[in-house]
């Protein structure tokens, strides 16, 4: 990386914090939550600096807790899309014009923000908006965020130092990056904070305007993205938040001839319809749309028979549990040796029956809610299903209840056909699906992982055999866009592990890379002649 251009501060990954029993940021962390949960808050939307109310509320509340209410938000309509599309469009010019450097400093002001002053608020939000427990919390919403801000900074720097050599006397070539024209679409997730921030946040550090609607169940810690943004000194209009229904934005977003690009992460069927309607609307646009998304998951390990169960087990029931299983990179199917099952699932039961399941308030829980109603519906129908097939077996788990909050215990499902459903579906939830194989069928599964699902973004194979690490390594190469050896198949870190996946999964523009900030310019190439030729006659003429 390209150090001390225009003195960009070096980027590092921000610290994490334990909040161990004892610690400081622990008792801060619990203060934040006692007068998040003691306050009702009133969210509005934000467009062009103003903060927008309705005659129409939201309500907002724990998944965990789901008859507390936390606060309500100010639902907008068409009208507030085009509002804010207006907005964006008459900041443009002053925000693409200033000088790199000052929105350089807009995002590294935010940053030092979110690790300081705004961390144990957007902490304690992320806790009780989307369930997630401290340490999670911890890594996503003050960390993640942090880190996205900081090293995509010095990307930008290192994209505008990149310019065409002068290897032509008298002639001066350059490269300028350009803003799109137009506005950008920033359509984010519940699951995590720094995503939700990022993807508004990398489009504007580029010099684009931007019309943000988050998922409904992030709203609570959008909120405070939203106000870091301002406090930071980003200027009003640059970035507008609404809430609004899906098809209210796609009405009028995709129908509008300055729409310029979408940064999206959610579900693969939401991301086709999409890119469907920006196809069928495309003679409408001024200039071709960039359609970057991050999409659906059915990810993978791989144990091969010379695995370290310990490293084996405590890379699935970390990958597959941490969060509720509501990760895109979420270790959702794995492929186990015969040989090693049986011990396998014995270390899977003692340790899935240690875990402790509720609040996040309580931090010794290691797991919480699934994030709402239609969610839990969702996952608790595959596993009922599993319960009275012939097909599949559920082995460790399948209770669940939504009386209080939207509670599943981590459910292992043993399938008993390769091709079952939840071996090749996308549940977004605790369950974890395992084929066990005959050793002797190593090459042959290979094969199974790589075709059973449409999905392609984490994988991880478990292996003391180098060779066989190899052969995983080649023969998966188009099954997942980030790969895990002896690992779990979660937790990319920017600036080490650049995110994304392919096939179904996705454009696979690797979030917190260079690569993905580069889709939000337009290169512009330069030459110009110090000493023109004045005669059209080439010298073989004479």
């Amino acid at each position: 990386m390209l150090k001390g251009f225009f003195n960009v501060p070096a980027p590092v990954n921000e610290p994490v914090n334990s909040y161990a029993p004892g610690t400081k940021e622990r008792e801060l962390l619990e203060a934040a939550i006692q007068r998040a949960r003691a306050e009702e808050a009133d969210i509005p939307m934000y467009i062009g600096g103003k903060e927008v109310r309705t005659d129409k509320k939201g309500k907002l509340a724990p998944p965990h807790d789901h008859q507390h209410t936390l606060g309500y938000y100010h639902e907008g309509g068409k009208e507030h899309v085009a509002q804010a599309i207006d907005a964006a469009l008459a900041a443009k010019a002053d925000w693409e014009n200033l000088q790199w450097e000052q929105r350089a400093a807009v995002f590294l002001k935010a940053a030092e923000l979110a690790s300081t002053k705004y961390r144990y608020r957007i902490n304690a939000a992320t806790m009780l908006g989307q369930s997630k427990n401290a340490y999670q919390a911890e890594i996503d919403a003050a960390c993640e965020f942090t880190d996205f801000l900081r090293f995509n900074v010095a990307y930008m720097s290192e994209i505008y130092a990149q310019q065409p050599p002068a290897n032509s006397k008298g002639v001066w070539n350059r490269v300028e990056q350009r803003p799109l024209e137009g506005f950008v679409f920033a359509l984010t997730p519940f699951n995590f904070t720094a995503i939700a921030g990022n993807l508004p946040a990398c489009v504007a550090m580029m010099g684009n305007v931007v019309v943000w609607k988050p998922s409904n169940t992030q709203i609570y810690s959008a909120n405070v993205l939203m106000e870091i943004f301002k406090e930071a000194g980003l200027p009003d209009g640059v970035i507008n938040l609404i809430y609004v229904s899906g098809p209210d934005a796609g009405d009028v977003i995709f129908k509008h001839p300055d729409f310029a690009g979408i940064h999206f992460t959610g579900s693969t069927g939401v991301f086709q319809n999409i890119w469907k309607t920006i196809g069928e609307n495309i003679h409408q646009y001024k200039t071709y749309p960039r359609i970057v998304g991050e999409t659906g998951g059915k990810d993978f390990i791989l144990a091969h028979p010379s695995a370290n169960l310990a490293v084996l087990n405590t890379a699935l029931v970390r990958g597959a549990f941490e969060y509720q299983g509501q990760k895109c990179s979420a270790a959702s199917r794995a492929y186990i040796p015969s040989s090693l099952w049986d011990d396998l699932k014995s270390r899977m039961e003692t340790d899935i029956r240690s875990f402790k399941i509720g609040g996040t308030e309580h931090f010794g829980n290691f797991i919480n809610a699934v994030i709402d109603e239609k969610a839990f519906d969702k996952i608790t129908s595959y596993i009922d299903r599993a319960k009275d097939s012939a097909d599949a077996e559920v082995v460790i788990g399948g209770e669940y209840d939504k009386s209080k909050g939207y509670f599943i215990h981590p459910t292992v499902i043993l399938a008993k056909t390769p091709d079952y459903e939840t071996l090749s579906e996308e549940l977004f939830g605790p369950v974890l699906t395992i084929y066990v194989y005959e050793d002797a069928k190593w090459a042959e599964t290979l094969k199974l992982v790589d075709s059973t699902s449409i999905y392609a973004l984490t994988g991880a194979i478990i292996a003391q055999d180098r060779y066989a690490i190899e052969e995983a390594t080649h023969a998966l190469r188009n099954a997942a866009g980030n790969f895990y050896i002896n690992d779990k198949c979660t937790g990319a870190v920017v600036g080490q592990q650049p995110f994304g996946g392919a096939r179904g999964s996705g454009t696979n523009d690797k979030a917190g890379s260079m690569i993905n900030l580069l889709r939000w310019v337009s290169p512009r190439t330069i030459k110009e002649t110090f000493n023109p030729d004045t005669d059209y006659r080439y010298p073989f003429l004479g």
